[in-house]
C-alpha cells in the first residue's frame, strides 16, 4: 500500500525484455536506504517487487499483465520514473490510499499555465468515469492528485510548483500517457453497488440495473 506522495525520482539503468515480460534495473536519484529483497516499490505508480538490491539500486520484474496495462513498456535506459516505498505502519498518510495496481492509461490532452501552477487535462476510457469524481483523489504515474473537474472521459488536475520539481510530471506534454489508478474506496463501493446499478468496471454485477422489477423482487 502506498500514499501517492512520491519519495523522489529514479533513473532506469537497464531494461531486459523476457518475451512479454521485462526486468528493470533502477537507480534512485535520492537516498533510498536499507532496500530489502521482496519489498514493494511503486515505479510510476506500479507496485513492483524488489528482486535484487544494492545501495540506491534495485531490480524488479514486471509481468505480462503489468506490461500490457501500464506505460512501463515505454521505459528506456536513461529515462526517469517516480519512486515511492510502501507505506509503513505509523507513517503519516499525507496523500490517499494507493494500491499500486493501475486501472488504465490517461492521455494528456493539454497543459495550461495557471500562475505558478499548471493545469493538466487528461482523457481516459469511459468505463472508468464512474470512479472519478470532482475533488476526489486519483493517482497519475504514482502521484496523488486532487481532481479539479471531470467528465465521463476526462479529468483536470492542478500541479503546484513543488510537485513539478519533485516528480516527472514536469516533462509531461500532450499525447503522454500516464498510469492512472482510481480511488480504491470508490472501486469497492462500485462493486458493492453493482447489483443495484448494473455497472461494474470489473465486468461483474447484474446487467439488469435498478428498476421497478428489481425493487419489487427485493421487497421495496
Amino acid at each position: 500500500m502506498f500514499t501517492g506522495l512520491v519519495n523522489g525520482e529514479g533513473k532506469v539503468q537497464g531494461v531486459e525484455p523476457r518475451g512479454k515480460e521485462t526486468r528493470f534495473t533502477i537507480t534512485s536519484l535520492f537516498d533510498l536506504p536499507d532496500i530489502v529483497l521482496g519489498e514493494s516499490i511503486a515505479v510510476n505508480g506500479v507496485c513492483l517487487t524488489v528482486e535484487t538490491c544494492g545501495k540506491n539500486r534495485f531490480t524488479a520484474y514486471a509481468s505480462r499483465e503489468t506490461m500490457g496495462v501500464t506505460n512501463l513498456g515505454r521505459l528506456k535506459p536513461g529515462g526517469q520514473v517516480n519512486l515511492e516505498r510502501a507505506l509503513a505502519v505509523g507513517d503519516r498518510l499525507g496523500g490517499h490510499l494507493v494500491s499500486g495496481h493501475v486501472d488504465c492509461l490517461a492521455k494528456v490532452e493539454s497543459v495550461t499555465p495557471a500562475g505558478e501552477s499548471k493545469v493538466f487535462r487528461l482523457s481516459y476510457p469511459e468505463e472508468y468515469g464512474p470512479l472519478v469524481v470532482s475533488k476526489g483523489s486519483v493517482a497519475l504515474d504514482g502521484i496523488s492528485l486532487t481532481v479539479n473537474e471531470c467528465g465521463s472521459t476526462w479529468l483536470s488536475v492542478n500541479i503546484i510548483p513543488a510537485t513539478q520539481r519533485e516528480t516527472t510530471i514536469s516533462d509531461w506534454a500532450p499525447s503522454y500517457e500516464a498510469n492512472m489508478e482510481t480511488d480504491i474506496i470508490g472501486r469497492y463501493v462500485q462493486r458493492m453497488l453493482a447489483a443495484y446499478t448494473g455497472q461494474d468496471v470489473n465486468g461483474g454485477g447484474s446487467s439488469g440495473g435498478l428498476d421497478m422489477d428489481f425493487l419489487r423482487k427485493h421487497g421495496f
